[in-house]
């Protein structure tokens, strides 16, 4: 068994490997420009959805917010009607704010390096050989950085496309997290 503590610098260089990784993969792979569509009449929806003087967060439409209102037949019928959505709406200029929204995405990725560390540490031993460590972190990693984004294509309708590109990342977070561990390993 390894102690989370000894992991400290493998869990730091790897969270560090990831925010790289991801900065090189939004900014400059481009493969993700197709994970959302353009709204037709974009500038209308944005002066309808303005004009609801909605808070940003998540919203369902239409909303039944118990299984009896889910059951009335006038829940029923605004479903069958349509459009039915999940929407979420960012604060105005969320650009503005993308040193938080990096910073928070580091903290998780030394979150996902700690649960790593922890789980691979109890599996594997001081000494083990760089394989045997690539291989348990890199699935323990991969959990942590992919395996929940399928959740939003099969309840969310996310596109099973989008879905697997940014779980392809995860992969490769995944590899740089196992390398990063099986080079530092104690």
């Amino acid at each position: 068994m390894v102690p989370v503590l000894s992991l400290w610098l493998p869990v730091l260089v790897a969270a560090v490997l990831v925010f790289v990784a991801s900065s090189v993969i939004h900014m400059f792979l481009g493969y993700h420009s197709n994970d959302r569509s353009a709204t037709p009449d974009e500038d209308g929806a944005m002066d309808a959805l303005r004009g609801l003087g909605l808070d940003p967060g998540n919203y369902a439409i239409p909303h039944a917010g118990s299984m009896e209102v889910m059951k009335s037949e006038e829940f029923q019928e605004k479903a069958r009607r349509g459009p039915s959505a999940f929407l979420t709406l960012l604060p105005p200029n969320p650009q503005a704010r993308m040193g938080r929204q990096l910073g928070q995405w580091f903290v998780y990725c030394i979150a996902v390096g700690l649960v790593t560390a922890y789980a691979s540490g109890l599996a594997l031993g001081p000494g083990a050989e760089y394989m045997a460590v690539f291989k348990m972190v890199s699935v323990v990693a991969f959990m942590g950085y992919a395996m929940a984004l399928a959740q939003d294509a099969i309840w969310s309708f996310q596109g099973w496309a989008a879905t697997a590109r940014s779980m392809f990342d995860g992969l490769i977070y995944a590899l740089l997290t196992g390398g990063a561990f099986g080079w530092l390993w104690p």
